[in-house]
């Protein structure tokens, strides 16, 4: 079967249209684009030049892709997204409305973070879902299967492994890694230069700090630093962390703690200040 495309499309004539693909009015493709079969393109859907479109991927309305971004086989992406120029998403990937995917920073004057312009195009692995509204800057990479809520922002220099949950309205700031198969749930704050292992819990509303001195002075840039958060350890529901601490591996943090040192592996933590109180049951350690 050919192609269905409206007579309100705009296509450079360098561009490649496969079988069975939908293009729907006020669609405009660039030069040297790729649509491979079965891909459907809703209306106002705007593809710049080089852009390669994967077998049956669905683009909603006034989708826009930027120049040789590419959308491996299966992707879905919802009206209004954008996907920056290079950004690379792997096969099978659903992306929600209104998210903006592959962004580059653009830091404030006074922030201590300097815009970067050579950060690598956002790479996303296979089978992730990203939600709605979401923002992922580029320099940064998911792996397989990872899980972006609504509304959620993941800053640039980030590496999130493979079936990592980041939870909706969560923020992970920039220059963070995070092991596969932890969960940061709903409405936690990760701090910039964090580092947090595998099979790591972090439950709704924890707060992580990396600035002792609070913006003052110059000699806090020497000194700025997150949490590291080692292998299979939890912290509780709105817990905090103060920075450059060190959370040992299977720790229990509880809700509502606030930690200043580093803790030892295996034992329970709480209160506030918090102190270790007990150990963790063996039947929790994995």
């Amino acid at each position: 079967m050919a192609a269905e495309i409206h007579s309100g499309a705009v296509i450079a004539a360098s561009a490649m249209i496969g079988k069975q693909v939908s293009i729907a009015p006020f669609c405009v493709i660039g030069e040297n684009v790729v649509i491979e079969d079965g891909a459907i393109l809703e209306p106002g859907c705007v593809l710049a030049d080089g852009v390669k479109v994967g077998k049956d991927v669905k683009l909603g309305c006034h989708v826009t892709l930027g120049n040789q971004a590419v959308l491996e086989a299966g992707v879905t992406a919802g009206d209004h997204t954008v996907v920056y120029p290079g950004t690379v998403i792997g096969e099978g990937t659903f992306i929600g409305s209104n998210s903006a995917v592959g962004r580059p920073p653009r830091a404030a004057a006074t922030s201590t973070v300097k815009n970067t312009e050579d950060l690598p195009p956002l790479k996303v692995g296979k089978k992730c879902t990203i939600g709605c509204s979401s923002v992922i800057y580029s320099g940064t990479e998911l792996g397989d299967g990872v899980f972006i809520g609504d509304r959620a922002l993941v800053r640039e220099r980030c590496t999130l492994g493979d079936k990592v949950v980041v939870g909706s309205g969560s923020a992970v700031e920039n220059n963070t890694r995070i092991g596969s198969f932890t969960k940061i749930q709903t409405g936690s704050y990760i701090t910039a230069y964090m580092e947090i292992e595998e099979n790591v819990f972090i439950a709704p509303m924890v707060t992580t700090t990396n600035d002792n001195y609070m913006g003052r002075t110059e000699k806090r840039f020497k000194h700025i630093k997150g949490a590291v958060i080692r292998r299979a350890a939890r912290i509780g529901g709105g817990a905090i962390l103060l920075p450059g601490i060190e959370v040992a591996e299977e720790t229990f943090v509880a809700a509502g703690s606030l930690i200043t040192k580093d803790t030892v592996a295996g034992k329970v933590y709480k209160g506030f200040p918090a102190k270790a109180v007990r150990d963790v049951p063996e039947d929790e350690l994995i």
